[in-house]
């Protein structure tokens, strides 16, 4: 599967609620995620765990830019992720905590995240389908970009794994 996705720091959580119901923008819920992250030496590995649903793994290709990119990546059940990685090959990097509350216009989820010892992000996620192809993924990514320019801080280039590594290094 494929997306368009962009992150950026956020001003202020309400008024990014507030703006979504403007535009039309359903709420679908908010979501208490644990993603624990795994080193590979090609592509980055989660392991979800959220609220009262399935343990997903999701194994994702994705540059590290500040404007919008594409993303490649395949969901995998607790079973799927044990029979291609095995239990033991797997050493655990480092865990992510965040409260996410996901908003859906069209084929593109808004995530307003509160990230555990990070702050506060917006991250713009358009899914790639026959009937929105890459170009306008990146149109509607555009749009949303400029309609929540005013509630965005800046554009976040790594994921949130990246950004807690750093933290932690910088607090040895």
């Amino acid at each position: 599967m494929q997306n368009i996705d962009f992150k950026a720091e956020l001003r202020d959580h309400t008024l990014a609620r507030s703006q979504c119901k403007a535009i039309g923008a359903s709420c679908i819920g908010t979501l208490r995620q644990v993603d624990t992250y795994f080193k590979l030496a090609d592509g980055r590995l989660k392991r979800r765990e959220s609220n009262d649903e399935p343990v997903e793994w999701i194994y994702y290709h994705r540059p590290d830019r500040i404007k919008p990119c594409l993303c490649n990546y395949t969901i995998l059940s607790d079973e799927q992720a044990k029979l291609r990685w095995g239990t033991h090959s797997l050493k655990e990097w480092l865990t992510v905590v965040k409260i996410r509350e996901l908003w859906m216009i069209d084929n593109v989820r808004i995530h307003i995240d509160q990230v555990v010892r990070l702050g506060r992000f917006i991250e713009f996620e358009a899914m790639v389908t026959k009937e929105n192809d890459v170009m306008e993924c990146h149109l509607e990514l555009a749009e949303l970009r400029e309609t929540f320019a005013l509630l965005m801080g800046e554009p976040i280039s790594a994921s949130y794994s990246d950004l807690m590594d750093q933290l932690l290094a910088e607090k040895k």
